[in-house]
């Protein structure tokens, strides 16, 4: 699909070219109109500096992954071509972006854009679009925290916690791995801009340069929130390994404790269950009974030996 927006009232002069999924007639006749050449799918994944940002005549020809299905739990990366000319900016994509359809509807007055502005609108809106993302993730890992270190329990029970931490983990899983999508976005993007303005500064005017630098200010910026997000994940992840931990020692030590309180009483009927003729106590009248006491005895006294050193 491609999709011209003019800089004039009047549509005389195409400013920007956002082309969907094209196919290859669409192709075609862009590069024939304006002698550019579009990369394929293919060519925007690539991952090197060189395939990514580079400079033919007064062409420049940049990608980068942009965070695509962020209303879904299934976030995915969506490889973006920017081609940006002196007189139109053409953008090649295969998926729908929230950002596109955002910047798509500002042009109230064209007339006053140029290429660059909208690249920076562009990129403006990617920017505020993965921060509010950091954000949900940050909400995401207070909630976690509140739940893992200021929640009350009153001993819920091992499967109880395990359901709980398990719950935890997955969600700081999916905190993690949107943190780590959008800082690859936040650096293709700031690689993107840097190169705009290593390349372009002697033609661009202070406007567009002071836009250019506060996108780059703001992905510093968020870089270091996102780092610092990424420690809250991993305490948190390693908070909860442990208290999982702490509870299946708790359920070790009790089955220890009962096992060798059972281990007296067990000897003690093994000791009178031999099948020996000559045992004294089978004539005895109070045999049974000294067994049984004896059996009790055994056990209670590991027991309060073990409560009175705070085991259980």
């Amino acid at each position: 699909m491609l999709r011209s927006f003019p800089s004039q009232p009047d549509g005389t002069k195409t400013l920007w070219l956002d082309l969907c999924s094209p196919d290859d007639a669409e192709k075609a006749t862009i590069e024939k109109r304006y002698g550019l050449h579009i990369p394929d799918i293919d060519a925007l994944r690539e991952i090197e500096t060189s395939s990514r940002l580079r400079m033919d005549g007064n062409v420049l020809y940049m990608s980068a992954p942009l965070i695509t299905g962020a209303g879904t739990d299934r976030w995915r990366f969506s490889p973006t071509g920017f081609i940006l000319t002196p007189d139109v900016l053409l953008t090649v994509r295969y998926t729908e972006i929230a950002s596109f359809e955002a910047v798509a509807g500002t042009f109230t007055n064209p007339a006053q854009m140029t290429p660059v502005s909208v690249l920076a609108t562009l990129l403006e809106d990617v920017v505020d679009r993965a921060a509010d993302h950091l954000e949900h993730a940050s909400e995401i890992v207070a909630g976690a925290s509140q739940s893992l270190f200021f929640e009350e329990t009153s001993r819920p029970g091992l499967n109880t916690e395990t359901r709980k931490i398990r719950e935890i983990m997955r969600n700081m899983g999916q905190a993690s791995d949107r943190a780590s999508r959008v800082r690859y976005t936040f650096l293709s993007i700031g690689r993107l801009v840097n190169f705009i303005l290593d390349r372009c500064t002697p033609k661009l005017d202070q406007e567009m340069q002071d836009r250019l630098e506060a996108v780059r200010h703001d992905i510093t910026s968020l870089d270091e929130f996102e780092t610092s997000l990424e420690g809250r994940i991993q305490l948190l992840q390693d908070a909860a390994s442990a208290f999982l931990n702490i509870e299946q020692n708790d359920v070790v030590k009790v089955l220890t404790v009962a096992s060798v309180v059972g281990i007296p009483p067990v000897l003690v009927v093994g000791v009178y269950g031999m099948n020996f003729h000559v045992m004294p106590e089978l004539n005895w009248p109070f045999g049974y009974p000294l067994a049984l006491g004896l059996c009790v005895l055994s056990g209670v006294l590991p027991y309060l030996w073990f409560k009175k050193r705070g085991w259980i």
